[in-house]
Order: structure tokens, then C-alpha cells, then sequence
């Protein structure tokens, strides 16, 4: 199973309509439970891509903790 991203700093960015901790949509976040794990990965390179585009130093990598939701 791939380990949610989370890791508990939830609060969306109101201009990229992120979460600031994992970089996630709200409808990822709220559809995370029932994704299968391809899916799971397709958004995990999501969140790869935003971080670049963003240029963003902060926030979820693969050796965070992860929250479960």
C-alpha cells in the first residue's frame, strides 16, 4: 500500500489551491482512502512536479512521517 503524503500541516494555500504540508488538491486528499495504489502514485508525481514548479524547499517528501486519511 503507498503511504499517504500527509504529514499534518493541512492548510490549503488559497492562490495554488494546495495544501501547504503536502501539496495535494482538496479532492485528492478527500479521494485518497479509495484511490488504488497506481493511482496513489499518480499522485505522488503530482506532487513531485508542483514542488518543482513551485520551487518549493518545504513540505511532504518521501522521508516524512505520513498521517493516515
Amino acid at each position: 500500500m503507498v503511504d499517504s503524503p500527509c504529514i499534518n500541516v493541512c492548510r490549503m494555500d488559497e492562490t495554488s489551491g494546495l495544501c501547504q504540508g503536502c501539496f495535494r488538491t482538496l479532492d485528492e486528499i478527500a479521494l485518497w482512502s479509495r484511490l488504488d495504489d497506481s493511482q496513489r502514485l499518480g499522485v505522488l508525481a503530482a506532487i513531485v512536479s508542483r514542488r518543482g514548479e513551485l520551487g518549493a524547499t518545504t513540505g511532504a517528501s518521501r522521508s516524512d512521517h505520513y498521517g493516515d486519511d
